[in-house]
């Protein structure tokens, strides 16, 4: 049996300890199941998302669309308006 090591600051550990108990859970077998979850979906068993709720994908292309924009460009095609608020809505929600 292997052995991992992680450094990681008192306030996450503490905190993770402390929900991870009300679930019958210690770090290691949370970390364990993390890790076989891993390898059974052959990915992250998560959404990675962005501070704003977003994909990275999803807030690369609104970013390179807002530079675009400010740059002259024609680059979202003929949205005005309600138009580009209900095109960001749909690429959010297809996440």
């Amino acid at each position: 049996m292997g052995t991992i090591q992680i450094r990681i600051d008192e306030k996450t550990k503490t905190a993770a300890k402390k929900i991870l108990e009300t679930l019958g859970l210690d770090i290691s077998g949370a970390i364990k199941m993390y890790l076989k979850q891993i390898i059974l979906r052959k990915g992250l068993p998560f959404k990675v998302l962005t501070e704003n709720g977003m994909t990275p994908e999803q807030e690369a292309e609104i970013l390179q669309i807002e530079k675009d924009m400010r740059s002259g460009k024609d680059c979202i095609g003929p949205f005005e308006g309600e138009e580009l608020i209900k095109y960001l809505k749909k690429i959010m929600k297809d996440e």
